[in-house]
């Protein structure tokens, strides 16, 4: 499997691609407000205790109280409180070397055996604000690093169950267990296997460096505030993702590839040279052809192979997504045989929806029916195998008698929904010379202002042939030209709405003209 990483930073926020063999698997937007973040370290004020919930509301600065239930307190929370009210009275230092831990706290307790309202509690984003919702938090905190997790006031050694080796399990036990920090667990991560000591030591160092630095912004903290945040989201998905199968890191900003061959650097020394500043004067979704994958990826209706679709839809309480065969027939193969095929088609690309939507919650799928138990027994474990590669939390059921197969899959960010339907552009009449007008009007305007250069013109597909095809003298945009006095270069954008256009200048800054 190729994979790429595209990142475009030409938006108000940046938006992160993951390809696979070419095809769209994973999107991410990183916010241009990056708090609240999957991660972040908040100092936070308990404003109201729910004894009904077993949960408290946390103040930590967003528009929505946080929700921290009891069973994310975590069962070493008082020793937690011990450290941030030593710490801020300038008796504790960052090591847990000589510190006395408390005694955990009943699995099954009270809220407000725990918590007082106005208690500051230092505690980590879960889930972040989804809807109407405010951040889920938990003060279970642990710091992330590329091979391994540092967990505070513990002394467990764990190993990732996607680990299935018993002697590489037992390996990476014993090297953790000698580097371990005192007073701190250690999770050993699924990327870890194969690594050599000195790899997981230097791993276990920056997130040691991590924790002193937290330690020093806890004692002068004042709630609601943040006291570390997690490295930006395109480095924490290559982090969590990088792996030999990547080919390229695309990134459209000359600060951003730097920051990125760094970092690349230090969780795998000599790939830094996979990072590439694009500097193509194209968009760089446009050019390698994602804006056109997310129009087609993120409709109600998705096409797959030999005329199968699928349809998806969101509700409420759960996703819904029905199989189609639609056209899709077979000589060769009765109805059984076809029904199978067209199922194992769509459990690809249902695996990759997921992904690529991050679909939370619980997932209905309704696929063809199929009468023999083998075949039903063949989809289930074509679909345990293309989830394995999910990142996320996921539990799938067998298929019910009336073929539908449930799926749960953890949420700790909104979901990603980009509409691809258009509203019907009345305005645009008489093949479209209103929007043609309106175009030529403005781009008179920029040429008239004093300005020199190359204009760029960005419009929707449509519209890029109407103003390019022909003879290439005699074309709307020649005349434009001509007219105007000023070059121009017309470039079609998949991702625009019909109606939607925008010019940029040589430096491929929006061109933005007062009324």
């Amino acid at each position: 499997m190729r994979t790429k990483l595209i990142i475009n930073t030409r938006q108000e926020q940046a938006v992160i691609a993951l390809l696979q063999d070419d095809k769209l698997t994973e999107l991410i937007l990183e916010k241009s407000d990056d708090r609240f973040s999957v991660g972040d370290i908040y100092m936070g004020k308990a404003k109201k205790l729910a004894t009904g919930l077993n949960a408290a509301f946390v103040d930590v600065g967003y528009e929505k109280d946080a929700f921290l239930h009891y069973h994310d307190l975590g069962p070493q929370i008082r020793s937690w409180q011990n450290f941030v009210s030593r710490t801020k009275k300038g008796k504790q230092t960052w090591s847990l070397t000589n510190f006395k831990l408390q005694p955990h706290i009943n699995k099954d307790g009270k809220i407000d055996e725990v918590l007082k309202t106005g208690m500051e509690i230092l505690v980590q984003i879960a889930k972040e604000p989804i809807s109407s919702k405010g951040p889920r938090i938990t003060s279970e905190i642990s710091l992330p690093g590329r091979y391994v997790v540092l967990v505070p006031f513990s002394d467990r050694i764990s190993i990732s169950q996607k680990i299935v080796d018993r002697k590489e399990r037992d390996r990476l036990k014993k090297l953790a267990r000698k580097i371990q920090p005192n007073g701190f667990g250690v999770i050993v991560r699924t990327v870890a296997q194969g690594v050599s000591v000195p790899e997981l030591e230097g791993d276990l160092e920056s997130l040691t460096k991590k924790w002193r630095q937290i330690h020093r912004k806890i004692s002068k903290a004042k709630a609601p505030s943040r006291v570390s945040r997690e490295m930006n989201r395109a480095s924490a998905f290559l982090r969590d993702v990088f792996n030999d199968s990547f080919e390229q890191i695309i990134v459209d900003d000359a600060e951003l590839a730097a920051e990125m061959k760094e970092f690349l650097e230090t969780i795998q020394p000599g790939k830094s040279s996979l990072v590439h500043e694009f500097k193509g004067k194209t968009p760089i979704f446009q050019y390698h052809g994602i804006d056109r994958q997310i129009k087609t990826a993120f409709g109600k209706s998705v096409s797959m192979a030999k005329g199968a679709y699928l349809i998806i839809e969101h509700t409420e309480a759960m996703h819904v997504i029905d199989v189609n065969s639609g056209n899709r027939t077979n000589a060769s193969e009765n109805q059984e045989e076809n029904a199978l095929a067209t199922n194992l088609l769509a459990a690809e690309e249902i695996a990759r929806q997921l992904r690529l939507r991050d679909m939370g919650g619980i997932i209905v799928v309704d696929f063809i029916d199929m009468h023999k138990g083998e075949n039903k027994r063949i989809l289930l474990d074509k679909m345990h195998e293309l989830m394995k590669t999910d990142r996320a939390k996921h539990k799938i059921l067998p298929l019910s008698k009336f073929g539908v197969l449930e799926i749960t899959r953890q949420r700790v960010r909104p979901e990603m929904n980009i509409p691809t339907r258009e509203e019907n552009p009345d305005a645009l009449v008489e093949a479209p010379m209103m929007l043609i007008e309106e175009i030529a009007h403005y781009f008179d305007r920029i040429s008239s202002n004093g300005t020199t250069g190359t204009t760029y013109l960005h419009v929707h597909p449509f519209i890029y042939a109407y103003l390019t095809k022909g003879w290439w003298f005699n074309t709307i945009a020649k005349k434009w030209q001509k007219r105007f006095k000023r070059k121009l270069v017309v470039q079609e954008r998949d991702a625009f709405k019909m109606l939607e256009y925008r010019f940029y200048n040589e430096d491929q800054k929006e061109i933005i003209l007062k009324n």
